[in-house]
């Protein structure tokens, strides 16, 4: 996070390349353990061109945490595993707001854990093979049109767990530069759970099919003396497979639900500092492409290009513990929207504040 991911893939010097690149786990020696923890605070504020509610301030605050670990069999044989838990939506707008048939509360949690094993096949190369074991969880809230009558409401909950996998490889081409690439298969969780509806009354079991697409990441390393060091990332996600949910119900019923979304493409640069031995300072910045246009954008998923800005300090606190800082903005773009009701996002922004500690 104190880059913005830059270079995540390259830079391989604590236990968290468990997660960002498992080839880089034979740079480390001995066992490693992370614990990361955070808060993160968004402001999501719809400014509305069409008559009824705005829906006031749709963001709220999370919970970020992580942990891993990497543990030396042989000189060139490594295991690794992380544990990671993203909140991939987390929406309260106003019941009455004038996208309220869209989406009134949303929620997706994803945790998903990823063991790993690495082998360093000579001075310069590395490979790594993991499998990407995820369990995530899906509320949404929505209000149904009735003629004459107040609205009623959908709410739809689900859960699932799928297994994927992850391949990996880490080049160095000298002692001061390093290049990884780590590709993810893509995940798709069934979210099986319940529709309720309401003032009906009706319940009905369900299954929310959604993709979590394929990706690759390249990233970079440089070491331009023993204070600076510059990073870089480019990675290309296969959104594109998100072009519809698929809802099926035990009753026989069917839909797709489209969302037409596009591949996008991740660029993030970044700096690192060494003040001295105990302390080190970095920041970066990151660009994600857009992966809707305002025709298909939905209230649930009201994300746009993205840019991040991020802060980071470290502290050697002894030859064993190392702790980290970070605080990361995001904005998440306009997000316009042209459905049956039409404006854009006067606030849609992030705050993260995280801490982390690794011991050797």
């Amino acid at each position: 996070m104190g880059v913005a991911s830059a270079g995540a893939e390259a830079i391989c010097r604590d236990a968290s390349t468990s997660w960002h690149n498992p080839a880089g786990m034979t740079r480390l020696e001995g066992n490693e353990f992370m614990l990361a923890a955070g808060l993160a605070k968004s402001n999501i504020e719809f400014d509305s061109d069409s008559p009824g509610g705005d829906g006031g301030n749709a963001g709220g605050y999370a919970p970020l945490g992580a942990a891993f670990y990497t543990r030396s069999l042989s000189e060139d044989w490594k295991l690794g595993a992380s544990l990671i838990a993203i909140s991939g939506a987390l929406l309260d707008y106003d019941d009455d707001w004038v996208g309220r048939y869209e989406c009134q509360e949303t929620s997706i949690l994803i945790v998903t854990l990823t063991p790993s094993i690495a082998y360093r096949i000579n001075d310069q190369w590395s490979i790594s093979g993991g499998v990407n074991l995820m369990y995530g969880e899906l509320e949404l809230d929505a209000a149904i049109p009735q003629s004459g009558l107040p609205d009623g409401q959908a709410s739809l909950d689900g859960d699932d767990f799928d297994v994927g996998f992850s391949l990996s490889a880490l080049f160095e081409p000298s002692k001061q530069t390093r290049i990884g690439v780590i590709y993810w298969s893509k995940l798709e969780p069934s979210f099986s759970g319940d529709l309720s509806i309401k003032p009906v009354g009706l319940s009905i079991g369900t299954d929310l099919e959604m993709t979590f697409p394929q990706f690759v990441r390249v990233g970079i390393y440089h070491e331009l003396d023993d204070k600076w060091a510059l990073l870089g990332t480019v990675a290309w996600e296969d959104w594109s497979e998100l072009d519809n949910l698929f809802l099926s119900t035990t009753t026989g019923g069917t839909a797709d639900i489209p969302r037409n979304w596009d591949d996008t493409w991740h660029f993030a640069a970044g700096v690192r500092y060494r003040i001295n031995e105990r302390w080190l300072v970095e920041g970066g910045i990151a660009h994600d492409t857009s992966p809707v246009d305002s025709v298909d954008r939905t209230a649930d998923m009201p994300v746009d290009k993205q840019f991040r800005l991020s802060l980071g300090v470290e502290q050697n606190r002894s030859d064993k513990v190392t702790l980290g800082l970070i605080f990361q903005y995001t904005d998440l773009g306009d997000s316009k929207i042209k459905s049956y009701y039409t404006g854009d996002y006067e606030k849609n922004e992030v705050f993260s504040l995280a801490f982390n500690v690794n011991w050797k």
